[in-house]
C-alpha cells in the first residue's frame, strides 16, 4: 500500500525528480547500479545518493522520504520510478 502511494507521488513529480537527478553528474548512474549490474549500494553509495537526495528535496518535496530514516529501503522504488527503459538490463 505505501510502495503503491509512493510511486504514485514519484510519477506525479517524476519530470521534476528526473530533471534535478540528471543535473547531479553520475547519480543517475548510481541510482541505476543495482537495475544495470544486479550489483547491491555500498554503504558509502547509500549515503552519497542519500546525500543528493536531500539537496534535490528542497526542491521536490517528495524526495525527502528518501531522507530520512530507514530511506534507503525505498531507493529501489525511487530506481524503478525514474528507469527510462521498458526492458530491464540483464
Amino acid at each position: 500500500m505505501i510502495k503503491k502511494h509512493l510511486k504514485g507521488l514519484l510519477i506525479i513529480n517524476k519530470q521534476a525528480v528526473l530533471m534535478e537527478v540528471l543535473s547531479i553528474q553520475g547519480l543517475m548512474q548510481l541510482l541505476m547500479k543495482p537495475r544495470n549490474t544486479d550489483e547491491k549500494w555500498t554503504r558509502e553509495e547509500k549515503k552519497e545518493i542519500r546525500m543528493h537526495l536531500r539537496n534535490i528535496a528542497k526542491i521536490v518535496p517528495t524526495v525527502a522520504l528518501f531522507s530520512l530514516p530507514g530511506g534507503s529501503f525505498l531507493l529501489s522504488i525511487l530506481a524503478g520510478a525514474l528507469d527510462r527503459r521498458k526492458i530491464r538490463r540483464r
